[in-house]
């Protein structure tokens, strides 16, 4: 599959990027604000300080990571947020994600851990600030 897919993979891993750091992003959303709203769990009521600092994390790294600003330090730090989330609220129940419900903070965990250590890549505002850097004086000699 890699022969046929492969010429397209700056484009799917861009797509990748902004699919995870938008639905990052409402995660954070939830949280702040309670919107989209969780059925069974109506908005409303003041959150924890530990839950209102992972929606910040969530709301601005998402967005970060969805436009692809500054995608990298975005990416690893919504990384470790997910795997603190894990190892506090998911494993001390059970250390299986598929028992522990933790498969989304998991695969979050690794998919911005990869985002960190790739980068932005194409569609992204890190890519269009690198190209719009100053133009390069002519070696003299």
């Amino acid at each position: 599959m890699e022969r046929y897919l492969g010429r397209f993979s700056p484009y799917i891993y861009a797509i990748l990027r902004i699919v995870v750091g938008f639905i990052f992003m409402l995660h954070g959303t939830q949280k702040l604000f309670g919107t989209p709203a969780m059925p069974g769990n109506p908005p409303g009521g003041p959150l924890p300080t530990l839950l209102q600092v992972g929606g910040v994390i969530e709301l601005v790294c998402g967005l970060l990571v969805m436009i692809g600003l500054l995608t990298g330090w975005a990416a690893f730090l919504a990384s470790g947020e997910m795997a603190v989330a894990y190892f506090m609220a998911h494993f001390p129940r059970h250390p299986l994600p598929v028992v522990n419900q933790g498969d989304p903070a998991v695969l979050f965990c690794f998919i911005f851990l990869y985002i960190a250590s790739v980068g932005a890549g194409i569609w992204s505002v890190d890519s269009l600030l690198r190209r719009k850097g100053p133009a390069q004086a002519p070696d003299e000699h």
